[in-house]
């Protein structure tokens, strides 16, 4: 019990500080989470001496390109601008006759434009995105694949996009 009691005590005192240490992480800038909504979770986080929100989905699905981790779609909200939609789809973008790799997407009937660049494809009108994304169920990206080989097809839930989308554009509002 005697060598108990030190061991104990130091658990108690770690616990104690945890608080302590979330509290300056969250001074720090680190990421907090407005909240989940349907597939999507808001978040918010410092940049830059300014404030930046984000919403962002996991793909439901992922076909082609192999094994690809963190399929994600993301809308920012930044003091500098407002609706960046960006999709990671796992893997580098082959830039060919210097032009950036094109990727299509579509909510429904309505097609939206990306371009890859790196390892992110940008929507080419973020409100026009946003726009289909509340009015959708699903966004559906096709691509090519990792080194131009290929294609690959991901698609994201959208449920929960709008509730996600006001929560951020609340935290962020625009400048006037």
């Amino acid at each position: 019990m005697k060598r108990l009691l030190p061991v104990l005590a130091l658990a108690l005192v770690s616990f104690a500080q945890m608080p302590e240490a979330h509290a300056q992480n969250r001074a720090a800038g680190g990421p907090q989470r407005l909240g989940n909504f349907g597939s999507w979770t808001a978040a918010t986080h410092q940049e830059g001496g300014g404030k930046v929100c984000y919403a962002f989905t996991r793909a439901a699905k992922s076909e082609g390109g192999g094994a690809r981790q963190n399929v994600m779609l993301t809308v920012t909200q930044r003091p500098q601008g407002r609706d960046q939609v960006a999709a990671s789809l796992g893997y580098a973008f082959r830039r060919e006759n210097n032009r950036d790799a094109e990727i299509t997407g579509a909510v429904g009937s309505n097609e939206l434009r990306f371009y890859g660049v790196q390892n992110n494809a940008f929507a080419q009108e973020g409100s026009a995105a946003v726009a289909a994304f509340k009015a959708g169920r699903d966004l559906v990206i096709k691509g090519p694949g990792p080194q131009g080989k290929g294609a690959t097809t991901d698609t994201f839930s959208l449920s929960g996009f709008s509730a996600a989308y006001e929560a951020i554009s609340k935290e962020c509002p625009p400048r006037r």
